[in-house]
This record gives C-alpha cells, sequence and structure tokens, in this order.
C-alpha cells in the first residue's frame, strides 16, 4: 500500500531522516516506533507532504509518486491523516469540525458517512458541543472522525493514545482493528505504548536518529529490541 525507499529529510542543516525505508502492507497495521526525537513525526510530515524532502520515493498504491504531488491530493487519494496533537478546530462545534474533513474530499460529498458515528457515538451524541469543550480523549476521537470522513484507504494516526484516559486508548485500539477487519483498511500509526502495539498493530518499524533499525511482524518485537532502542 505504501513503500517509502531511501528517504533524507533536512531542517536547515540538520540531517533528520537517514536513508529511510519504510513498507506499509495492505490491510494491516504498522506500527512506527523509537524514543523521543528521532524523526517518526517528521516522516508522517514527509509522507503527507507537510515537509520538503531531499531525496528519496514514496510511493503509495503501487505506482503513485507521492513526492510528486501538492498536498491537498492526499486525501483525495484516500488517505486520512491525524496529526500528534489532534489540531481540532475548537470554536467550532464536534459536527463542523467532522464536516471539515469533508471539504477535503474533493468529490462533492455533503454528508458526513455513518460509519464515523457507528464507530464513535459519542460525536454524535456531542455534535453541538464546540471542539474545545470535550475532554482529551473525546478530541482524539473526533481527530480521528475527521480523519475517516474521507473514506480513506489509508489511515495514519501519529500518537493516538499520547495523553488520553486508557479506556479510550483501548477504544482507539479496538477501533483501528474494525477498520482493518471490517473496511479492509490499512493503518499506518506512530506509538510508544508498547502494550498497545502489541495488541493491535500486525507489524512494526524502529527508528533510531533517523535511521531504520528494526522491524517486522509484531512477535519480533523482542525485550533486546526493545532496551536497546526504545528504552529511555
Amino acid at each position: 500500500m505504501l513503500n517509502v525507499e531511501g528517504l533524507n529529510q533536512y531542517y536547515g542543516e540538520s540531517h533528520t531522516l537517514w536513508d529511510l525505508d519504510l513498507e506499509v502492507p495492505a490491510g494491516q497495521c504498522t506500527c512506527v516506533m523509537g524514543r523521543n526525537g528521532v524523526g517518526k513525526t517528521t516522516l508522517m510530515k514527509a509522507i503527507m507532504g507537510e515537509v520538503a524532502i531531499s531525496s528519496g520515493g514514496i510511493r503509495y498504491d503501487g505506482d503513485i509518486d507521492l513526492t510528486r504531488k501538492p498536498i491537498e491530493d492526499r486525501p483525495r487519494l484516500g488517505i486520512g491523516y491525524v496529526p500528534q496533537g489532534r489540531q481540532i478546530f475548537p470554536l467550532l462545534t464536534v459536527e463542523e469540525n467532522l464536516r471539515t474533513g469533508l471539504a477535503a474530499r474533493g468529490d462533492g460529498v455533503k454528508r458526513i458517512p455513518d460509519r464515523v458515528h457507528e464507530l464513535f457515538p459519542v460525536l454524535e451524541e456531542m455534535k453541538h458541543r464546540r471542539g474545545g469543550d470535550l475532554s482529551g480523549g473525546q478530541q482524539q476521537q473526533l481527530a480521528i472522525g475527521r480523519a475517516l470522513v474521507i473514506e480513506p484507504r489509508l489511515l495514519i494516526l501519529d500518537e493516538p493514545g499520547e495523553g488520553i484516559q486508557p479506556n479510550i486508548v483501548t477504544q482507539i485500539g479496538e477501533v483501528i482493528r474494525r477498520l482493518i477487519r471490517e473496511d479492509n483498511l490499512t493503518v499506518l500509526l506512530v506509538e510508544q505504548k508498547l502494550p498497545f502495539a502489541r495488541k493491535f498493530a500486525d507489524r512494526f518499524a524502529i527508528i533510531d536518529r533517523g535511521r531504520p533499525v528494526a522491524g517486522g511482524g509484531i512477535d519480533g518485537l523482542s525485550d533486546a529490541l526493545i532496551k536497546e532502542h526504545l528504552t529511555v
């Protein structure tokens, strides 16, 4: 579904991503892991076109070169994105936040898909409340719902469990598995919570200092790899 090959990225003169390769197979959840500051979020932003890359390739759906596509083409190609920190609009209502996602589809659809409210009933219950009045967990559900209104084929989630209550973290993990199982969605996930990754991901990829250092099926995420590359 998504292949990153030899990606290099700089912030000024700081070399952030080094010859980075990543394979995200269709119909699975791939979890990118690593300590703080190793380039995980930069990688997600590079895939989404939010930061420029100096070399390398990002291919989507077999033959689409994302490096040659403007940023606004991602949702139209079926890529949904939930950035770190959620970035909802606090003064807009829940429904208005969801409708901002509809505008990104580019196909004129005006109705929020029923699937969004099926997965996150709280968004229907609180549709007239302002986004800034929701709890952190509810805001994260809103951010994911906004990404889902484009009915994506690939969903990218950057730290979806950050700063929210454990029961909502578990609910988000269960939604991920439902989307993969029932909708054949592909998920690319950044997450540092090991229990979450082991329970809900199919594959892992570890980044250290901007370089890929390990990866494979989630069963291969050994204690030795965790100690070497993930413990603080």
